[in-house]
C-alpha cells in the first residue's frame, strides 16, 4: 500500500474524484483519507486546510501506518534559494534541515533514529518525471520553516548559504515517517524564488499562480504511477 500526501492544490483533484473516503481514527485525532486499490491519498492539511505550522502532522502519519502504507509519495511547495533551480520545475531532495519544533512519536521512549530520505524511492520518481520529460533535479537540501509567514530577507540571506529549497511540511513528515520504518520520497514543486533571492519584490499571487501550474505536472505525475506502479 503507498500513500500520496500532498498540499491544498489537489484536493478538489478529479483524480481523487471517484476514490472512496475512510476516517482514521487516531490517537492524535481522526484524519480523512481517500483510498483506490492499492493507493491512499492524504490532504495534509485536511478538510479544513489548515495552516503549515497546524498540520497534525502525528495525526496524519500515524493514520497511513494503521492502514498499512509501506511507502509514501509526498508532494511539497517551496520556494527556491538558488537562482539556477526555477520556478515552475521540481527538485527531489536527498536531505533536509530542520531546527526548530522536530516532530517524533517518541516522546516518553529513548530512541534515536538516524534520519535518511530513501534513495531508491528517490530514483523511481526522477525516473518517472524524466519519463514525462520534467525539468527536475535529483538531490538537494530541503530547509523547513515554521510558517505561515515567509521568510524575511535576512532569514534567507542565511538560509541560501546551507540550503536549495524552503518549505514548511516536509521535514516534518520525513521525520515521523522514518520513525516507523516508512519509505519516504518527495517531489518538491518549485513555486517561486524565495524572498530577497531576486531584486524583484516576492508577491504571494505570483506563488499562487505558479501552485497552480505545477500542480497539473503534479496530476500527470501522478496518474503515470498510478497507471505503471511505483
Amino acid at each position: 500500500m503507498k500513500a500520496f500526501i500532498s498540499g491544498t492544490s489537489l484536493l478538489d483533484s478529479a483524480l481523487f474524484a471517484n476514490w472512496d473516503e475512510i476516517v482514521a481514527d487516531t490517537p492524535y485525532g481522526k484524519v480523512s483519507i481517500l483510498k483506490a486499490s492499492q493507493y491512499l491519498f492524504l490532504q495534509r492539511h485536511g478538510k479544513k486546510r489548515l495552516p503549515p505550522h497546524k498540520i497534525p502532522h502525528h495525526a496524519n502519519i500515524w493514520a497511513l501506518r494503521s492502514l498499512g502504507v509501506d511507502g509514501v509519495i509526498s508532494v511539497n511547495s517551496v520556494g527556491s534559494l538558488k537562482t539556477n533551480l526555477r520556478p515552475g520545475t521540481f527538485i527531489i531532495p536527498d536531505d533536509f534541515i530542520s531546527f526548530c519544533g522536530i516532530p517524533t512519536f517518541f516522546d516518553y521512549e529513548m530512541r534515536f533514529m538516524i534520519p535518511l530520505l530513501d534513495a531508491t524511492y528517490a530514483q523511481k520518481m526522477h525516473t518517472v518525471c524524466t519519463g514525462l520529460e520534467i525539468e527536475t533535479t535529483l538531490g538537494g537540501i530541503y530547509i523547513q520553516t515554521s510558517g505561515p509567514r515567509f521568510e524575511t530577507k535576512a532569514e534567507i540571506s542565511v538560509l541560501k548559504k546551507v540550503g536549495d529549497v524552503v518549505g514548511m511540511t516536509m521535514a516534518s513528515e520525513a521525520t515521523l515517517c522514518m520513525e516507523y520504518s516508512i519509505p519516504y520520497v518527495s517531489l518538491c514543486s518549485i513555486d517561486n524564488y524565495c524572498n530577497g533571492i531576486l531584486k524583484t519584490p516576492l508577491a504571494a499571487s505570483e506563488v499562487e499562480e505558479q501552485i497552480a501550474k505545477n500542480m497539473r505536472t503534479v496530476e500527470a505525475v501522478i496518474q503515470t504511477i498510478l497507471g505503471e506502479g511505483f
